[in-house]
């Protein structure tokens, strides 16, 4: 394996970081159910302040022809061409607290130098505890809170956060193997997998990066604003539940969601929340079609983009 150094150079901000912070990451690019890791880290970026410390290398870890980077046509010329960024910052919350974090795409190439490039930089800062945030779909209903599956040796928030324990096989994403890593070396790591209502997952829904916002805090001990994200949230479980008060298909559908989560979080023998003692569960191409009409984007007269 290459140098982990040869993919990222430190920043002259890198020179005044203290030691021990926490790191937090989140890359996107695969199963970013709700859009919850990319309104995530928007999120943090846009509100709080934050310098680069470390900048990966874009052309050995990014496949364009996959993820073809956005360029605008104006009339007759191009402009504000917007590389992929793949970065480490130090950020400070709400109330001034000092952490790192990892966000951009995940990379395509390069996961095992990538990987040793992530643990180099936790050995070089002496960080703290390293918090990643995933999400994926499952069938449960929008009506219930987010839950998640946790993930790394952090037995405390596993006990108390963790609603589903699953014994199954995943399809790996590059921070799955920086966990493993960090735990060889018996460094504090966690990971949430925040479980979205999957007739959600192609949507922008709040709630997913409140989950987000939520779950690291309560690893980190991070205070992070939340005000304008809430209220995002609520207008638009709004426009959801409208609609499902006004099909009744729909609303029976969602009822079962609630009745078979709620059956399982008050600890009946179900085996997850997402099936009943047959193993029946309304398929996602049930509830999708049912919700076709409001989960689309779309533009009226009257609505904006849904999302």
């Amino acid at each position: 394996m290459r140098d982990p150094f040869e993919l990222y150079e430190l920043t002259a901000d890198a020179e005044g970081v203290p030691e021990g912070l926490n790191l937090v990451a989140g890359l996107t690019g695969f199963a970013d159910a709700g859009g919850a890791v990319a309104q995530f880290t928007e999120y943090l970026l846009g509100t709080l302040e934050h310098s680069v410390i470390a900048e990966f290398d874009v052309d050995e870890l990014l496949d364009y022809r996959a993820r073809r980077p956005i360029i605008y046509f104006d009339k007759d010329h191009l402009t504000d061409y917007q590389p992929p960024s793949l970065r480490l910052y130090l950020a400070h919350d709400e109330i001034g607290q000092p952490f790192l974090l990892l966000a951009g795409f995940e990379p395509d190439f390069r996961w095992e130098q990538f990987t040793a490039a992530v643990l180099q930089l936790v050995r070089h800062f002496t960080v703290a505890s390293t918090t990643w945030v995933h999400a994926i779909p499952m069938p449960v209903p929008h009506t219930r809170r987010i839950g998640v599956t946790v993930s790394g040796n952090r037995s405390d928030l596993i006990g108390s956060m963790s609603v589903w324990r699953p014994h199954t096989q995943v399809a790996a994403n590059v921070l799955h193997l920086i966990e493993y890593r960090l735990q060889e070396t018996g460094a504090s790591t966690v990971g949430y997998v925040l479980l979205i209502p999957h007739y959600l997952s192609d949507t922008e829904f709040p709630s997913a990066a409140l989950a987000a916002l939520e779950s690291t805090s309560a690893a980190t001990g991070l205070i992070f604003p939340t005000d304008r994200v809430r209220e995002s949230n609520r207008e638009f479980v709004a426009r959801i539940d409208e609609q499902v008060r006004d099909n009744p298909e729909l609303a029976k559908l969602v009822g079962t969601l609630e009745q078979r989560y709620d059956a399982y979080m008050e600890g009946s023998p179900l085996r997850s929340p997402l099936t009943d003692e047959d193993g029946e569960l309304p398929t996602a191409d049930e509830i999708a079609a049912e919700l076709e009409n409001f989960l689309a984007i779309r533009r009226t007269k009257d609505d904006g983009p849904l999302g």
